[in-house]
This record gives C-alpha cells, structure tokens and sequence, in this order.
C-alpha cells in the first residue's frame, strides 16, 4: 500500500513526496510516479526540509519497531513520525510515549484500502494529539475519500479500531465462504458468480467484498479450482480475540472465523478457497496455487 499511497499524494496534490525502500524497483517506481526516491533511510532524512513528517510503511513487528527506533535518533526535535502499518496498537502506544521522550511527535493511522486505495482512496483511522493530527490532515485529506479519515484518540487508538476492522473481516468473510460452499455443493448446480452479481443489486448482504468475490469468480472460475483454500492470518484477528477475551466481550464469530483459517492450513474446502480468493482480490495476498500444492506434497 506505501507505494499506491505515495502515488496517490503525489498525483493529487502539490504535496512533494520523498521515498525509500529496501527494494530499489519499489524506489523506481516512486520516481516514475513523481516522486523524489532516496539510497537510504538517512538520505531520506536528509532530502526533507524541517518540520520533517516521516511516514512509515512496512511490515508490524521488528522491521516497523526498528525503523521507529532509528528515526527517533535522527530526527530533529519536532519532527513527526507516522506508523501506518498493522501495527498492534498496544505498540503504537509505547511509540507514542517513546518519540516524545526524543522530542519528536508519533501517529498511529489505521490503513484500510489495499491494492485499490489508489483509485478508491484510503480509510484511515488516527490516532495521536490534537496538533500532531491536525497537521497531518491535509496528507489525510489527499490520501482518504470524502469523509474517509477521522480521529480516533490518544496514541493506539487509531490502530486499535483498524484492529477491530479486521476482526470484523474476518467473521464477514468467513459467512460469505460458508454460504458460497453451501450453495457450490447443493443438488442446483448453482452458479456462484450469478448470485454474487444478483446479490449485489439491492440485497442487504450487498458489500464491496460481495463484489470482489464476483471479480474472483469472474477470474478463476466458480470452482476455484487453481486455488489452495489456505488462508493467512496477519495477526490483528488475533489481537481481536486476545482483546475481547482480556475484556470478557463475547466475540464467538470473531474468534471462531480465526479458529477457520488455522483449520485452513490442515484441510481442504471450498469456502477457503473463497476466502484465499477474496482476500487476493482486496489486499493483494498471495495464494497458493494448487500446482504449488502438489509440487510441495511431492517433496520437491
């Protein structure tokens, strides 16, 4: 999404957009895209004129602790630093307290969009001060749709309710799979891409999810039959869970659609091929083919 997002502000608005990524095709194609790619990390510091907004955009956990951890000591007192990743909001909350403590700003925005928040925009989720926020709004504003951001809270807040988002994913995606299988076993010979369509024009399980599973159809067919029903799960179903169970919140769906995808990993149904479908569609997630299935059972 760094990359779609960088795009974005750069195409949109008269913002100035400096890049960098461990990758160099990535720092390619940002400057393809009009903007200005840097070598490193502290030659992107150094490209950026102060009060510096540093925008961070990688994987949770280590890659995006280090990367907060190294800006906090080259940064100049005042300068802001943005976590837009799916980090756990209980971290996001330590970092906000972490670059105060070097003097710096720290917000948490919660991304949703995927591979088509280029075109369709962003929905973000913020978290962090009242001025921190406010100066970060008219990225905000190019980055999001019409009334596509809004602020959460304190620091944590805006990747505690991105967290909760996806648990709600999770339960929605795991219904549409269930129903998608029934309908694909049944005696009718049902055509699942005619009902994803038909259920779209009006119905009230109409969704942009219901849409993408007409796409995925459309592209691989009703069986899914070139698809591996395994289905990844990037940690903040989890944290859902954890939370809900920490608060002692009833989240049976929740919890139980998580449950699904760790079954996923052992067995083979045609609802998590639906899911491994979907989620391709709207994030970009790999899948496992099945001829990659069967090379790995034959031990190659």
């Amino acid at each position: 999404m760094g990359g779609g997002m960088a795009h974005r502000i750069a195409r949109d608005s008269d913002h100035e957009v400096f890049g960098w990524n461990q990758d160099p095709e990535a720092v390619e194609k940002l400057v393809e895209n009009g903007g200005t790619g840097a070598e490193s990390l502290e030659d992107l510091v150094a490209k950026l004129d102060t009060p510096r907004a540093v925008w961070v955009m990688v994987p949770s956990g280590d890659p995006t602790q280090q990367t907060i951890e190294k800006l906090c000591e080259m940064l100049d007192e005042g300068d802001l630093i943005i976590d837009g990743g799916n980090s756990r909001w209980s971290d996001s909350k330590k970092n906000g307290e972490l670059c105060r403590s070097h003097g710096k700003e720290f917000v948490d925005v919660g991304t949703s969009g995927g591979v088509w928040g280029l075109a369709n925009g962003y929905c973000m989720m913020v978290g962090g001060s009242d001025e921190a926020v406010k100066r970060l709004s008219p990225i905000l504003d190019v980055l999001a749709p019409p009334e596509g951001w809004a602020h959460m809270g304190e620091n944590g807040s805006g990747h505690y309710v991105k967290m909760v988002h996806n648990g709600i994913e999770y339960g929605m995606l795991q219904a549409y799979a269930e129903g998608f299988a029934l309908m694909h076993k049944s005696e009718y010979g049902l055509d699942v891409k005619a009902i994803s369509h038909v259920w779209n024009q009006g119905s009230v399980v109409r969704s942009w999810l219901l849409e993408l599973a007409e796409a995925a159809f459309e592209l691989e067919g009703n069986d899914l039959e070139k698809i591996k029903g395994y289905v990844e799960d990037s940690g903040e179903g989890r944290w859902t869970v954890m939370d809900a169970i920490e608060q002692s919140v009833n989240a049976p769906i929740i919890t139980l659609s998580l449950m699904s995808r760790f079954a996923s990993r052992d067995s083979e149904h045609y609802g998590d091929r639906v899911i491994a479908a979907l989620r391709n569609q709207f994030g970009g997630h790999a899948i496992q083919a099945m001829e990659q299935v069967a090379a790995k059972d034959d031990g190659n």
